[in-house]
């Protein structure tokens, strides 16, 4: 694992390159992270003339969708070539005040000249199984060239609990191997979830965390400098090998990392 600017301990046995970005505030963090998304989809763009995104659910996630949605960063990428996908949803209908796609499309894509074929969401009021089986053939259909899945980039956030996605601790989607999207009922939240497994997560060309809040802190240094127990802790699960990860927090949420803890920068 590194820090940006700074030497950092390697989390044991991981394969990929983990960076951790720590911003001073939220409003910080919000900003890099449309920085980043903005700079992945024009390298992705030049590189294949498209942009695949997973997009996340969540508070940190809306403030990002309507910064992305203001002029001065909506104007900076070409929405006609980007493929919109979700790492999760809630098994419920597209309208529903809880939805993660309705979250997105209200505070984004109903304001970028995205392409409605280019929308692939979650039939989250379907049947969970007949959902997930649809979603992967979505998937499918999108990259028919690979034997798995490579977004340019994939949202993720961070639960207390470890979770990520629709991964839950204790239960099943964690270990999945083969099939690209799955239904699970997950107790702790009463609700049946779809989610990415893990090998789409962790064919993804670049993998961005963001979270934020001291509600946090423990577990992101548990997750970052703990041992690797994914069935706990199954952001721990989200490692490419091919592919980068950094987890863009604030403050706040590195307050018990050990670098910041030793006096680590917290840039701007």
């Amino acid at each position: 694992m590194k820090t940006t600017g700074h030497e950092g301990a390697h989390m044991n046995n991981d394969p990929a390159e983990v960076e951790v970005d720590i911003r001073s505030t939220p409003d910080a963090v919000i900003a890099a992270a449309a920085e980043r998304l903005i700079t992945a989809a024009a390298v992705a763009i030049a590189a294949a003339g498209r942009f695949v995104l997973a997009l996340s659910g969540g508070a940190t996630p809306r403030a990002l969708y309507a910064l992305l949605a203001t002029p001065p960063y909506a104007a900076r990428l070409d929405w006609t070539r980007v493929q919109a996908f979700w790492g999760d949803e809630r098994c419920l209908p597209p309208d529903h005040a809880d939805s993660n796609y309705r979250m997105a499309r209200e505070t984004l894509l109903d304001h970028v000249p995205i392409l409605p074929a280019n929308v692939h969401r979650v039939r989250g009021e379907d049947p969970p199984a007949e959902a997930a089986a649809a979603y992967e053939r979505e998937l499918r259909a999108t990259f028919s060239q690979t034997a798995w899945p490579r977004f340019d980039l994939v949202l993720l956030g961070m639960g207390d609990n470890g979770h990520t996605a629709s991964l839950f601790p204790g239960l099943t989607a964690v270990r999945e191997a083969t099939r690209w999207a799955v239904a699970e009922y997950v107790a702790a939240v009463s609700m049946w979830r779809v989610t990415l497994t893990p090998p789409v997560l962790n064919g993804a060309a670049e993998v961005l965390f963001v979270a934020t809040g001291q509600e946090k802190a423990q577990t992101l240094r548990r997750v970052l400098e703990g041992p690797l127990l994914p069935d706990q802790l199954p952001a721990q699960v989200v490692r490419p090998p091919r592919g980068r990860v950094t987890w863009l927090v604030d403050a706040a949420a590195a307050a018990h990392l050990t670098l910041a803890r030793r006096g680590h920068e917290v840039t701007t």
